[in-house]
């Protein structure tokens, strides 16, 4: 059981809950802000992230965990006689794959397993906490990959964003839809989908943005959740989170809920105010 090393990089927004729980090795990605470099949740917590956006008005920029990084985890690991596990943010949207992927090929000896979660923010860690458990239960790092590779597309992933400028700075809508939006008031709904960010559907203004989630989410076979946890993801509104938590248990029921703070990957492109939540579809 203990001879499988779980690793993970920030862009899963696992929580501190599970790192501890699971003995993950969490790899923060970097942020860049006004020249000034961070590692994620190492020495910029998400609080001081969205405080700097929100009231500066900066768009930050983030990169990868870097092929060193990789190797330097890689290499520890196997040399303690582990197999490792890498369970990554979806490659169609970023690169870290790739780097683990070239860091595995140089790692002499080892037992090392990569999957593409083909997602993105939690949607990633729901596959990395179903591979502890499996770890926990005894199945070899074969057997889990094999699981992982079966459940990933039943991963749902739905967020709302509520100042349209970063999606805009981000290529996700025109100009011309943000400032439109911003002007009647239109918060959209989104989706990870193919590992990407998709706009499908738009609430107006932002008290029907957890009923726009809720119907969003029903259009997408998530059901009855009361065998299930519910994550809860949030950036800087306390109040937003309360109420689509609120409307989730009235209208899935879910066995509990959790809640997780949206990091510096999905909050560099949906900005402060961003809102959603992560569960299995049927």
């Amino acid at each position: 059981m203990n001879d499988i090393k779980i690793v993970c990089d920030s862009l899963s927004d696992i929580t501190q809950e599970y790192i501890d729980k699971y003995d993950i090795e969490f790899m923060p990605i970097n942020i860049s802000i006004n020249g000034r470099q961070y590692k994620d949740r190492i020495d910029l917590s998400g609080e001081e992230f969205y405080r700097i956006i929100k009231h500066e008005k900066i768009v930050p920029k983030t990169s990868q965990v870097s092929y060193s990084d990789f190797y330097n985890v890689f290499e520890k690991y196997t040399k303690e006689g582990k197999s490792i596990l890498y369970i990554s943010a979806a490659v169609s949207a970023t690169g870290t794959y790739q780097s683990a992927n070239l860091a595995k090929n140089d790692i002499e000896g080892g037992n090392i397993a990569l999957v593409d979660s083909n997602s993105l923010c939690f949607g990633i860690s729901l596959l990395v906490i179903r591979a502890c458990e499996l770890r926990e239960q005894g199945l070899s790092l074969e057997e889990i990959v094999e699981e992982l590779e079966r459940i990933k597309e039943k991963v749902f992933v739905a967020f709302s964003c509520d100042d349209l400028e970063y999606l805009r700075k981000g290529g996700r809508i025109s100009s011309t839809q943000a400032v439109l939006g911003t002007v009647l008031g239109i918060k959209p709904i989104c989706l990870i989908r193919g590992g990407l960010v998709e706009n499908v559907a738009n609430a107006r203004g932002k008290k029907n943005v957890a009923g726009k989630l809720i119907e969003v989410a029903r259009k997408n076979n998530v059901q009855d959740l009361s065998d299930q946890i519910v994550y809860i993801g949030y950036s800087d509104n306390i109040k937003e989170k309360e109420v689509l938590a609120k409307k989730i248990e009235e209208e899935f029921n879910p066995k509990e809920i959790k809640y997780f703070m949206i990091g510096s990957g999905i909050g560099t492109h949906g900005g402060p105010g961003t809102t959603g939540f992560i569960c299995y579809k049927e």
